[in-house]
């Protein structure tokens, strides 16, 4: 975390408040929490969320004060979140949240005050910010606004989340327009789901100790149908029909067996029912040689270059979706003859396992997938549809070699 100041600076009444603060939670670092009874427990929870909420209040404001002074400018950087995150030593997203919630606070005194004062959290805060923001955005009228805001605002009094908020945020028109309400409610929703699908997101990482990360952001309806599908492959009497009686010892998911359950989704998933990719279906391929059937205990492969266990390659060639391809001592697949003017399915997934990605000189790492498949010898003066004479070229570098005089040491 960045450092503080221990003694206000400026002297302004905000920093030695702070300052003051946090020399006083120094002093309770070696108090014991086991001195306290359960009431006082309870309390000391409650109080604390109160105080965060009001630390968060007075540091949202003090964001969107930095962005009238235009610190992050001065400090060159592209936004007020990514300075938050510079200044402050939290994550991107921490910082982005901080962000948002000093913009949706800006304009909504009320909400600002109350928790300014420890009367709601932060994220019931933003919660009401988030749909009293939708009503501008539909040009509702500040008058129907401030009532929206005052009757979340009420409700966030009353005990109800953040959660809870965004269920009656959606319902909001019953309250602003009952005759309407229905009309209103279904073109927001159609709104709703166009910025959805505008958002969508799904990255991945491997993290080079054979787990692969990701985050994902997809439409609530979609996760409802996929989440459901887990719970399907999680279930008990699919769980004990496939590992035997006694694996389940669970009264719900938890998320490993959910990973898991995802995993079983993506290996059994029928790649014929995907559009095809390159020419082929969406087809994994695992590679082993003559030793692995021998015994030998040695690595195998996927087309993508991921190393996998002797054992790991058996499985997956046992499973639906996956194409075991054997290799010769050379690490060859047989080639086809003149029988096609097009490399056939087959053709192309042992070019794919091959030679993997682009092979052009300069280095393309373009995935085989992506890749055309190049007829080294142009079928017009007799060349052959033979892998011994095919080459994976992606769009870019394909257009390229068939130009007249192209050098293919550059690109």
């Amino acid at each position: 975390m960045a450092e503080h100041t221990d003694t206000p600076g400026s002297g302004h009444p905000i920093e030695a408040v702070l300052c003051r603060f946090l020399d006083e939670l120094k002093g309770l670092t070696d108090v014991a929490t086991w001195t306290m009874d359960a009431t006082t427990t309870t309390r000391v929870v409650a109080l604390g969320a109160r105080v965060g909420a009001g630390v968060a209040e007075l540091e949202a404001r003090s964001i969107s004060h930095a962005e009238t002074l235009d610190l992050p400018g001065a400090a060159q950087c592209r936004d007020v979140a990514r300075w938050v995150q510079r200044t402050t030593g939290v994550t991107g997203r921490s910082a982005r949240a901080k962000a948002k919630l000093a913009t949706g606070l800006a304009n909504l005194e009320p909400t600002r005050t109350a928790t300014a004062r420890g009367e709601i959290h932060a994220e019931q805060a933003q919660a009401i910010a988030n749909h009293v923001a939708v009503l501008d955005d539909e040009k509702v009228s500040a008058h129907d606004q401030a009532r929206a805001e005052t009757f979340l605002l009420g409700e966030a009094r009353h005990g109800h989340d953040a959660d809870a908020l965004a269920t009656l945020g959606h319902a909001i028109w019953e309250r602003l327009d009952p005759e309407g309400a229905d009309e209103r409610e279904a073109r927001a929703l159609e709104a709703q789901e166009e910025r959805a699908r505008r958002r969508t997101r799904l990255t991945m990482g491997d993290d080079g100790d054979g787990l692969t990360h990701g985050r994902f952001s997809i439409p609530t309806a979609a996760a409802d149908a996929f989440r459901k599908q887990l719970h399907a492959l999680a279930a008990p009497k699919h769980v004990r029909a496939e590992q035997g009686a006694g694996a389940y010892d669970w009264q719900k998911p938890s998320a490993d067996r959910l990973g898991q359950a995802f995993t079983d989704w993506i290996e059994g998933y029928d790649p014929a029912q995907l559009p095809k990719i390159g020419g082929l279906t969406a087809t994994v391929v695992v590679v082993g040689d003559y030793d692995l059937l021998r015994g030998k205990v040695k690595a195998a492969r996927l087309e993508t270059g991921t190393k996998i266990s002797p054992t790991e390659y058996l499985r997956l060639a046992c499973g639906a979706g996956i194409i075991p391809a054997w290799m010769n001592a050379s690490g060859e697949v047989l080639a086809l003859g003149r029988k096609h003017r097009f490399h056939t399915p087959a053709q192309r997934l042992a070019a794919i396992v091959e030679q993997r990605h682009c092979q052009h000189e300069s280095g393309c790492d373009v995935p085989g997938y992506l890749c055309h498949a190049h007829h080294d010898i142009p079928w017009a003066q007799g060349g052959t549809t033979d892998l011994r004479t095919t080459t994976l070229y992606c769009p870019f570098h394909h257009a390229r070699v068939h130009q007249p005089g192209h050098d293919p040491t550059r690109t």
